[in-house]
C-alpha cells in the first residue's frame, strides 16, 4: 500500500485523468453525509467487501484509491491491507480522507 496526499489525488483525478477507482470505505450513512464527488462507497466492514471491489474494478491490477474520514481513521489502511492481501496490486490510501479534502476546498 502506498499513501497519497490530497495533491496527488487531485493530480490523478483532474490533471492526469488516470484510470482508477476511488472508494470511500466508511459505512453508507457516513458516505451519504459527505464524500468526494467521484467516489463510490464500498464499506470495508461488509462481509463481501473484496468481492464488491473486484466486481467494480474488473481486475486486481486496476489502480484503486481508498479513503475514509481523516488522518486518525483506520478504515482506509485496513481496507488497503485487505485488498493487498487478496492480491490487488495497485492500492493507494488517501490518508487525509473526507476531512482533508473538504477542509482545503472550503479554505480556497
Amino acid at each position: 500500500m502506498k499513501s497519497i496526499s490530497r495533491d496527488d489525488l487531485k493530480q490523478m483525478n483532474e490533471t492526469e485523468h488516470e484510470d482508477f477507482v476511488l472508494i470511500n470505505v466508511l459505512p453508507r450513512n457516513a458516505f451519504n453525509r459527505e464524500h468526494i464527488r467521484t467516489s463510490i462507497n464500498v464499506p470495508v466492514e461488509e462481509p463481501s467487501f473484496l468481492e464488491q471491489v473486484e466486481a467494480v474494478t474488473g481486475s486486481k491490477d486496476r489502480k484503486i484509491v481508498v479513503y475514509c474520514a481523516n488522518f486518525e481513521c483506520d478504515a482506509s489502511p485496513k481496507a488497503a491491507k485487505k485488498l493487498e492481501d487478496a492480491g490487488f496490486t495497485e492500492v493507494y490510501d488517501y490518508e487525509g480522507g473526507t476531512e482533508d479534502w473538504f477542509s482545503r476546498k472550503r479554505a480556497a
